[in-house]
Parts: structure tokens; sequence; C-alpha cells
């Protein structure tokens, strides 16, 4: 197994396999805010094809075996996330002019992303910030999370970062997972309007580099 990047080129061949990646990531998150799965396929495949974005190629780190992909760890500093999130504006208009998302559909989207956000604590700049860490369902348990989670510490660390921080749903799995890492609790969150959709709580999870 390889822990590696990708160019443009052949990013293009894996948009189907990370647009599932990114859903796995937090399901009830997505379904709330994007509204429809379409909605989320769409966005979440252009933008892992455009650099600077949010779910961009460029800052992803994936698990390959071969040319088949086991998993996605998207990552960058923490100050990028909010300036990531912002470039996805461009996208929606391409998204609608093709007629893949009306008006109003894309005017419900972003109500319900402004209210989910508030799931989110502020990310300090001293952060390296992991967006999403997935694996493929049928690679679970054979060590590809823990090799992507490594991986990314080891750069952060590197870089200089003082922590790795990152968003977990409280009744996600992961958390353990995260835990085993060395990974706290700073914060946890609920946005209630999401809530009564079924929405879980938010945790901010921290790890010291120093």
């Amino acid at each position: 197994m390889d822990i590696t990047t990708v160019d443009r080129d052949r990013a293009a061949q894996y948009t189907d396999d990370v647009v599932e990646l990114v859903y796995n990531s937090g399901p009830p998150t997505y379904d709330y805010q994007f509204v429809t799965r379409a909605a989320f396929d769409r966005l979440i495949g252009d933008s892992w094809l455009a650099e600077g974005t949010l779910c961009g190629y460029d800052e992803t780190t994936v698990a390959l075996e071969g040319d088949d992909l086991l998993g996605i760890e998207i990552g960058y500093a923490g100050p990028e996330f909010d300036r990531r999130k912002k470039t996805l504006r461009p996208l929606w208009e391409s998204i609608i002019e093709d007629g893949a998302v009306t008006h109003d559909e894309l005017a419900e989207i972003a109500r319900r992303s402004y209210l989910a956000s508030y799931l989110n604590a502020a990310i300090p700049a001293s952060a390296y910030y992991v967006h999403a860490l997935s694996v493929r369902p049928d690679h679970h348990g054979q060590g590809i999370g823990a090799a992507l989670m490594k991986d990314a510490i080891d750069r952060a660390a590197d870089e200089g970062y003082r922590v790795v921080h990152l968003d977990v749903l409280s009744d996600n799995p992961a958390v353990k997972f995260y835990e085993a890492f060395g990974f706290e609790v700073l914060a946890q969150t609920v946005a209630p309007i999401p809530h009564s959709h079924g929405v879980p709580m938010e945790q901010r999870m921290s790890l010291d580099l120093r």
C-alpha cells in the first residue's frame, strides 16, 4: 500500500470513489445540508478536481493499492478551512448553469449549511486541520486509516504545527480510533435545528504535537 498524492490527471479516475469516501465521513450532516445526494455528489466531485477548494486533490493524501483507491485524508492549515469553503461558490454557479441544481434548491442548501456551520468550533492558525479521513468500508480493519492518520500527524509535526484538530460526529465509531492516537475532546456542540433533523452532536478533537 502506498500513502501518496496524485496529480489532476490521475485524480480524475478517482472522482466517484472520493465522493463516496467523503460522504461516508459524515452522512447525517451531509444529508441534512445538501438535501439531495445528487447535489452533494456534484459539488464534491467538482471540488475534488479543482485546486484550492474544500475537497481539492491538491490537499488530499490517498492510500493506494496499485490503482485501487482505499482511503483518503484531506487536510490543511486551520485558516485554510474558511477560505476554501468560500471557493465553493463558483462551483455552485457552474452547477446551476448546468441545471443540476435550481436556485431554490441552492438557497435551501445555503440555509442549512449556515445552520450546520455552528457545529464547528474555530480552528486556530497553529493547527493542522483534518477535514476528512475515510476508508472504504470493505477495507476497514486493515490499518489503512491508521497509516493515513500517522502520515498526517508526521507531516503536521514536520511543518511546525502545534496541534492537529478534527471534527467528528459523537456517534461515529471513529471517536475511539482518534482517542487511540491521543486525541482529546476540546468541545462538544449541538446545533438545535440540524439536531432536530437527525444531525448528532459534533466533537472537536485535538492532538498536541509539542
